[in-house]
């Protein structure tokens, strides 16, 4: 019975006109796209000719990366125990009790990718040139080719036509933000280890600004860490005459002792925070961009918006 019901159902006038109308649809949706055949083929190579001409003027960019160790180690040791008789004492005079390396190395990439750190260091190794002016570089005599709308190169000037409150040299607000697009600072979990990388035109480039990168950082950060530490030492210092508390004292001196030990460390590690597990090379295949996904993607775009085009036209021909 159940079989026959479905064979009835399958079979009914109302199943059977639906199915006679999808079919006629289809078909006249397909000879509809025949009759507009010219159109697609037109829009899909327009837009194929517009993706292999844009591929081709984009310039190859190349990436350099190196792979960072944190070597920050816990510089507290047995004073963590310490930490809640003494941390207010400790937090007046900045030092930390407890504080471990994956604290030092997320403050560190923070700063890293900071607007202060990225200005600074476009400004100390005189990089704006090279990040803002650039057009091509020639592989077979390591030279960059600047762009003669932006800067000047004969003159060494800077000519771009920018609106207001924009001027013809570009400020810091903008290299950081053009920096920042270029620069991928990447913290691995599960192992602990950053990856830092630049891209550019020239590897030779990119490889050098993650070179300076590193050492930059670190050096920031030793300093900052020297700075403080003088300060709590000096802090320290004035609270050991102030009192005569045994306890008190001892602790006091744990606490001075253990901002030698960052100055020490400081002035004897160049690698301070990151230490190069893998450094940066100059590397010999482009990055990007994939000239041949690129025409794919035109391709397939303009077939489609040309599909649309031609069934769009039809309807309103038809209201």
């Amino acid at each position: 019975m159940s079989e026959e019901k479905e064979d009835s159902i399958e079979n009914c006038p109302v199943n059977s006109l639906k199915k006679l109308d999808s079919e006629i649809e289809l078909k006249e949706v397909l000879i509809v796209l025949w009759n507009s055949k010219r159109l697609i083929i037109v829009v899909t190579f327009l837009f194929f000719l517009a993706s292999l001409v844009y591929a081709l003027n984009t310039p190859d960019l190349y990436k350099s990366e190196a792979l960072l160790s944190p070597t920050e180690s816990d510089k507290s040791g047995g004073l963590s125990s310490l930490n809640g008789q003494f941390g207010g004492l400790a937090s007046l005079a900045g030092v930390s009790l407890g504080s471990g390396a994956d604290d030092k190395t997320k403050l560190t990439i923070e700063v890293l990718k900071s607007r202060k750190f990225i200005s600074e260091f476009i400004q100390n190794h005189n990089i704006l040139k090279n990040l803002m002016a650039t057009e091509s570089w020639d592989a077979r005599s390591d030279t960059i080719i600047y762009n003669a709308k932006v800067f000047d190169i004969e003159n060494n000037k800077w000519v771009r036509k920018v609106r207001f409150p924009h001027k013809e040299k570009p400020s810091m607000q903008e290299a950081y933000i053009e920096f920042y697009k270029i620069m991928k600072v990447v913290l691995d979990k599960d192992t602990g280890l950053t990856t830092l990388s630049v891209e550019h035109i020239s590897p030779v480039i990119a490889q050098q600004w993650v070179l300076w990168l590193i050492e930059d950082i670190n050096l920031e950060m030793k300093q900052r860490d020297v700075v403080e530490a003088t300060k709590s030492t000096a802090f320290l210092t004035s609270q050991l005459e102030k009192t005569n508390v045994t306890d008190i004292k001892t602790v006091l001196y744990k606490l001075i002792e253990e901002q030698t030990k960052v100055i020490m460390f400081a002035e004897v590690r160049d690698e301070y925070v990151f230490k190069t597990v893998d450094p940066p090379i100059i590397t010999e295949n482009k990055f990007k961009p994939n000239r041949a996904v690129i025409c794919i993607i035109g391709f397939f775009l303009g077939a489609t918006l040309g599909v649309i085009f031609s069934l769009i036209n039809y309807f309103i021909r038809n209201k």
